[in-house]
């Protein structure tokens, strides 16, 4: 890549847009507080804990996954406290894009954004097939899993949208307490039939280096399930793209950050131990419903089962609801800002970016009606997601280090230190993906591709200079010019 990243240039062949273009890329500010902030950190992940992290046992074990689940926990945690200063400092639409705009240059925040971008449109992708499978299985209204069920999902929640900025975020809160709720109803009763003799109870693979009982599958095994340590807590990271519509986001993001990430931590930690304690880790290593399988064993469905299930859909519900919301936040951002077609940015009356929910929703139905391999997709999601999480927290390392002075109203615990640590274990997370599913991570690195010659042929020469995120920039290097000077 020619440019480096930290002296590329704020704005080449920038043209200035003027008070019009801005006024028809407007938010609805102030629809958010911190506790419709924290609701929508939750949506983004709870989803899940009802189904996907188990999988994580087929390739650690029970050891295995709970050294991935406690590290990528810690990488989450680093990475959140480290968003939460960054967000202050730039509360705007374009979260990691913005950071990584002011600290890396256009070409790290193209790199940032677009990562951000992959994660949030397929990722309601993948989910809106197992809604799909859910309602078949639920046998809802006689419906079977295919495209009449995620178009219904798509249209009905891109409406609510449509709607407006706080309704869908009230909805996605009431929605997301059912689904918690049910998490803390099926915890409290999976641990009546608690065991700790069938936690490790996977089959030992001999040939495996450092293989055991608790790592049936060997010290790669706990590599191999970062992915799916992942999981418990995957999506947190994209509350900062609702700063630019929060109530006060210098205080109410940390707040809300540092809230939603205890709320996982708890929520992980239990549903791992119930589940994996009532029937074993061999039970519900492969199961698509491993909360349903730990509560029926071989008994056949229950009362709690069903409850169980039935709020499965709705935490699918939350984050397939959430994370539409997260998708078209970055995509009017880096369209505003000229990096993506300026057209998508456009705003209807009541605020809301209609195309850049309209379109990436179209993207995300036809690729579930057209392939119905939601595995696949959430796989290349986590791909790009793990590449936003390293520029995101270098760029909390070089704002630290390169401007110190910057005004910080939060600032984040631990400092440099906590942020590496989250780096370190984003590039670990990264190269975990290609142990797991090496087409889907081919997959994202060709859309990646594709995107970054749309930017280096034409995008990167039409910026829009008073964009939040490209002003923002922009100061910062006339402020070096004059210390220069």
């Amino acid at each position: 890549m020619a440019e480096d990243l930290s002296t590329a240039p704020a704005s080449p062949a920038v043209g200035d847009a003027d008070a019009e273009y801005l006024q028809r890329r407007t938010l609805r500010r102030g629809s958010a507080g911190w506790l419709l902030l924290t609701g929508l950190g939750v949506a983004y992940v709870v989803s899940g804990d009802y189904s996907g992290w188990n999988v994580g046992l087929s390739k650690g074990g029970f050891g295995g996954l709970a050294v991935a689940t406690v590290l990528m926990g810690a990488m989450y945690a680093c990475l959140v406290f480290s968003l939460a200063e960054l967000s202050t400092i730039l509360p705007t639409a374009g979260g990691g894009y913005g950071f990584a705009r002011r600290a890396l240059g256009p070409w790290g925040g193209f790199l940032t954004g677009t990562a951000i971008l992959i994660e949030y449109v397929l990722a309601p992708a993948a989910i809106v097939i197992f809604i799909g499978d859910y309602v078949e299985s639920l046998g809802l209204f006689g419906l079977t899993s295919g495209w009449p069920v995620y178009l219904g999902c798509f249209v009905i929640f891109i409406g609510v949208h449509l709607w407006g900025v706080g309704e869908a975020l009230r909805f996605s809160l009431v929605v997301t307490a059912i689904a918690v709720a049910a998490l803390l109803v099926f915890a409290f009763g999976a641990l009546t039939d608690f065991d700790a003799g069938s936690l490790d109870n996977i089959p030992v693979d001999a040939g495996a280096f450092g293989s055991s009982s608790w790592l049936p599958f060997g010290v790669l095994g706990i590599w191999a399930a970062f992915p799916f340590g992942m999981w418990f807590f995957l999506g947190v990271e994209g509350v900062p793209l609702a700063a630019e519509e929060a109530k006060d986001p210098v205080r109410s993001m940390p707040k809300a950050l540092a809230i939603s990430m205890g709320i996982l931590t708890l929520l992980a930690l239990i549903t791992f131990l119930a589940a994996t304690g009532a029937q074993g880790a061999d039970a519900v290593k492969s199961a698509g419903n491993p909360l349903v399988v730990a509560l029926e064993g071989d008994g056949g469905p229950t009362a709690l089962s069903r409850f169980v299930n039935y709020a499965g859909l709705a935490g699918l519900v939350a984050s397939f609801f959430s994370l539409i919301y997260a998708g078209s936040r970055q995509l009017f951002a880096l369209s505003r800002a000229g990096y993506l077609p300026r057209f998508l940015s456009l705003t209807s009356k009541r605020k809301a970016p209609y195309l850049g929910l309209v379109i990436p929703g179209a993207i995300g139905f036809a690729l579930a009606a057209a392939t119905g391999n939601g595995a696949r997709m959430l796989n290349v999601a986590v791909f790009g997601a793990t590449i936003s999480y390293a520029l995101m927290a270098l760029s909390h390392i070089v704002l630290r280090r390169r401007e110190p002075d910057l005004e910080r109203p939060y600032r984040t615990p631990g400092g440099v230190l906590t942020s590496s640590v989250a780096f370190v274990l984003a590039l670990s997370a990264l190269v975990a993906t290609f142990l797991v599913d090496i087409d889907a991570a081919l997959i994202a690195l060709a859309v990646y591709a594709v995107a970054l010659a749309y930017f280096a042929f034409y995008s990167r020469h039409r910026l829009v200079a008073s964009a939040p995120e490209e002003e923002f920039a922009a100061l910062a290097e006339a402020e070096a010019e004059l210390t220069r000077d």
